[in-house]
């Protein structure tokens, strides 16, 4: 199982990658403006912090097929680890094909159904991110896609992952990795909520504070 922070903000990638055990970063045009700092730039900037054998999921911005390309081959050429994300729309679904043709190292992204995700693996992307929360959003339910992705995968033998993102709670992470789902994108958000809980904080207090009663010090 693989874990990628979900973010482009410089200072919560090194917090984070400094804490847990994370096997890259995923980020996407939203986040890129959120943080204030171009893709080019985060891309470089991110790879510095986390180490150059991590990897990163970069987007491009462009929606039409030319562009795609142009712009996906621009972000391929950055990093030798970066994964080029191309939403499944029909031209990013054309740009997938002749992309993986060349041996580029391709996301599928903003995947709702597995029937997308069916197309953009067939056409050779690596992994495959549908977006959990804003599948459930539209009455939809987004684990049960990703445990169709998994099936259909396995079925049929392929190497491609699935790379959930968009999630809002815990409980969606879990779901989905119970779901067989290969790695998550997570917000620091929902990763300090995942990785804090009061029982734990209050447990080690009371560790600490019974020690110190009996030897009057944290010497072992």
């Amino acid at each position: 199982m693989e874990l990628f922070i979900d973010s482009a903000d410089l200072r919560e990638i090194e917090y984070w990658s400094g804490i847990l055990p994370i096997d890259g970063v995923a980020c996407n045009p939203s986040l890129v403006a959120r943080a204030g700092i171009r893709t080019a730039e985060a891309v470089q900037k991110i790879f510095e912090i986390i180490g150059n054998d991590k990897r990163v999921h970069a987007q491009v911005v462009a929606t039409d097929f030319a562009d795609i390309l142009n712009q996906a081959r621009l972000v391929s050429s950055w990093h030798e680890n970066v994964f080029v994300k191309i939403p499944v729309t029909l031209e990013g679904l054309k740009a997938i094909k002749i992309l993986a043709q060349e041996g580029m190292k391709i996301t599928a992204t903003a995947v709702a159904t597995a029937h997308q995700g069916f197309l953009a693996a067939k056409a050779g992307a690596a992994y495959l991110a549908p977006y959990v929360n804003r599948i459930d959003n539209v009455s939809a339910n987004g684990v049960e896609v990703v445990r169709d992705l998994v099936r259909m995968i396995d079925s049929h033998g392929w190497e491609t992952k699935v790379l959930g993102a968009s999630f809002k709670n815990s409980r969606q992470v879990l779901e989905f990795f119970l779901a067989g789902g290969h790695g998550a994108a997570v917000s620091p958000e929902l990763l300090k909520a995942i990785a804090q809980h009061p029982l734990t904080d209050a447990s080690a207090e009371g560790f600490l504070e019974d020690y110190l009663s009996t030897f009057g010090t944290t010497e072992l």
